[in-house]
């Protein structure tokens, strides 16, 4: 770390159980791979693989998925150190499809998760600080303590990305099987 990060992703981070039939209804899967999920986590593995030194600020569960996604972005180059695990909370999950070249079912998992628990206390100024900049999740400001985190957090960001990452389903702007849906 002797020149600092360049990004700090902070977010969801969960698990993503793909369906292995292709154009089969998420109803009609019979089989699931299992891939690192959430779109700050993917981003920072993406960052990681450009080259880019960055870390994950999120919380698992203290359980086989929070372990998997902890060693998966470490596995990438992905400082977890603040990959923070939550003791009461389960690792968020979703179920995905790929029915079509336009349909991609997909059921979240996400109520009440271990990464909607980060707080302001799972981080500190010169961490946010030591970082060129730090990428914030708009799925963390639809819930009053996660956008209180993130608030804290870009109080001492040099620079911030905002990653829209809208998701109505997560607004609580649909019913929980609508989580395709892009637009309300």
């Amino acid at each position: 770390m002797s020149r600092g990060l360049d990004l700090i992703c902070m977010g969801r981070a969960a698990v993503d159980l793909y369906g292995e039939q292709i154009g089969a209804r998420l109803e009609d899967q019979t089989s699931f791979a299992r891939y690192l999920g959430g779109c700050p986590a993917n981003i920072a593995v993406g960052s990681a693989r450009l080259g880019l030194r960055v870390a994950m600020l999120t919380r698992v569960g203290n359980e086989q998925n929070g372990s998997f996604v902890r060693e998966a972005l470490a596995a990438e180059g992905v400082d977890v150190s603040h990959v923070a695990t939550d003791p009461a909370k389960l690792t968020a999950l979703v179920f995905l499809a790929i029915k079509d070249r336009t349909t991609f079912p997909l059921l979240f998992y996400r109520h009440d998760c271990a990464d909607m628990t980060v707080s302001a206390a799972d981080f500190d100024r010169d961490f946010i600080a030591s970082a060129k900049a730090l990428l914030v999740s708009g799925t963390h400001f639809s819930q009053p303590h996660t956008a209180a985190a993130c608030f804290a957090a870009l109080e001492h960001a040099r620079k911030f990305v905002f990653d829209i990452d809208y998701r109505p389903v997560l607004w609580g702007l649909t019913a929980p099987g609508l989580g395709e849906r892009r637009f309300v």
